[in-house]
């Protein structure tokens, strides 16, 4: 009998040890805001006859100003030896209707499991790209969701389902690779895109079909930090006038950045590299990003965002002489406390709509967000701004 309730405590002390050692983290964001926006039209796709219609002005609750609304669980079970269990799933939601974002993705954001050591972490899922997640810190926006021509920067398919990734940090070096067996990103035809862009991928006998890879590096130390980062794209490629000459394409992005800490202040740039080709090889797009600006905290209650960019459009399918989109965007914040602010932000965009939106990007924002930043016709500018709450959890 004594025998027996030894065994039960041993089992009961090696239970509660295993739980010690594991950690689940509930955390999410959740933003609000009101806007004001002009010279707005429809996303012009098939069913509206490829016509963004007449210029109106909007006013309009957003969800994501800042930040996009999210909530998530993550967490870490230790293995032994240095070696962790590691998982993350991330759920993104327009909080002004409830609805889930990514495509009505459950965890859209983000979902993968891996394992983490003193060499790096490897992780499986829908994850952010290697040049996505590395040019974070360059972005003087930081990717606010509302203004920031994050998909210019990036790409439509900064997220990706089905993806493999490797993470390691060595003193001031980060690295970063991942592969795609397919992004699971699909965007239909738009006006002077006259193709459906991306599918599920992983289909039997076409492995390149929708896959992507990439790799960064980022070196930071004191006050320093420079970038730089490759992402490759082959996406599903199909014509609407035959979509049964399907191919796939490729979509090529090369970046490099810098930023520099000035006490309060910190100085961001960079330069991206881009180069789109259909699926018999031609290119139809090629362009240079360029951004700049920096951020400033005033108080530790205040801080002020400044940021512009420009693209230089050499090639959008086939027209080698379009006006280059522009676009100027500042945010002002006002912290309650490390969880709770209010914010406003503003942009102004020439030869585009807000966050650089155009056929360029396949209107990629405003399919995503729900809400259209499309020019309308006979326009070229476009002004935005919105007064906003976040709260942190």
């Amino acid at each position: 009998m004594q025998r027996k309730y030894l065994a039960v405590a041993i089992l009961c002390t090696g239970a509660s040890v295993g739980h010690a050692q594991s950690t689940v983290t509930l955390y999410g964001v959740v933003d609000a805001n009101l806007e004001f926006a002009n010279h707005l039209g429809a996303v012009p796709v098939a069913a509206n006859g490829f016509n963004p219609g007449p210029s109106n002005n909007v006013f309009r609750m957003d969800s994501g100003g800042v930040s996009g609304s999210r909530w998530g669980l993550r967490g870490s079970e230790g293995l032994g030896g240095g070696l962790k269990a590691v998982f993350v799933l991330e759920s993104g939601f327009n909080l002004d209707t409830g609805t889930s974002q990514q495509s009505g993705r459950l965890f859209g954001r983000q979902a993968f499991v891996g394992l983490q050591s003193d060499y790096g972490q490897l992780s499986l899922g829908r994850q952010y790209t290697s040049m996505f997640e590395a040019l974070a810190n360059f972005a003087p926006a930081a990717y606010a969701t509302q203004y920031e021509p994050v998909v210019v920067m990036a790409g439509a398919n900064f997220r990706e389902d089905n993806t493999i990734k490797y993470t390691g940090s060595f003193g001031p070096i980060t690295a970063l690779g991942h592969f795609s067996f397919g992004t699971g990103l699909a965007l239909p035809p738009t006006v002077g895109a006259p193709f459906i862009l991306g599918g599920n991928g992983e289909v039997p006998g076409q492995f390149r079909r929708d896959t992507a890879y990439g790799a960064a590096l980022v070196y930071a130390t004191g006050p320093l930090g420079v970038v730089v980062g490759y992402d490759q794209f082959n996406p599903t490629i199909a014509p609407t006038a035959q979509p049964t000459n399907a191919g796939t394409g490729t979509f090529k992005k090369a970046s490099v950045g810098a930023s520099y800490a000035i006490g309060p202040a910190k100085i961001m740039a960079g330069y991206r590299w881009g180069q789109n080709k259909n699926q018999q090889g031609a290119e139809f797009l090629r362009d240079d990003f360029y951004w700049i600006g920096g951020t400033y905290q005033i108080t530790t209650a205040i801080g002020l965002t400044l940021e512009y960019n420009y693209d230089n459009v050499k090639n959008q399918f086939g027209d080698a002489h379009l006006a280059n989109p522009w676009q100027i965007s500042a945010i002002s914040n006002y912290a309650f406390s490390k969880r709770t602010d209010v914010y406003v932000t503003a942009a102004y965009t020439k030869n585009a709509g807000l966050a650089m939106e155009s056929a360029a990007i396949f209107y990629a924002n405003s399919l995503s967000l729900g809400n259209s930043y499309a020019l309308a016709n006979g326009q070229s500018s476009m002004f935005g701004i919105a007064v906003g709450l976040r709260h942190k959890f």
